[in-house]
């Protein structure tokens, strides 16, 4: 009969340790997702800036070709 309540235990312990390592991988999973966000906000104003600066390029270079 304590085998019984051995692999209850064990089996209870096991769900155990799988909670736990199903909560780091959450936590885990939502602080990469804030930082992709957060990536994803400095990628698209970088950019812009990029656009903004390289515009009086193109121009200029489009001046210089049909010279």
């Amino acid at each position: 009969m304590w085998w019984l309540f051995l692999s209850v235990g064990l089996a209870a312990a096991g769900l155990a340790v799988l909670a736990l390592c199903a909560v780091r991988v959450f936590t885990a999973v939502r602080r990469l997702a804030l930082q992709v966000a957060a990536s994803t906000e400095a990628l698209g104003a970088a950019s812009d800036r990029l656009r903004r600066a390289a515009e009086p390029l193109a121009v200029r270079a489009g001046e210089i070709s049909r010279r």
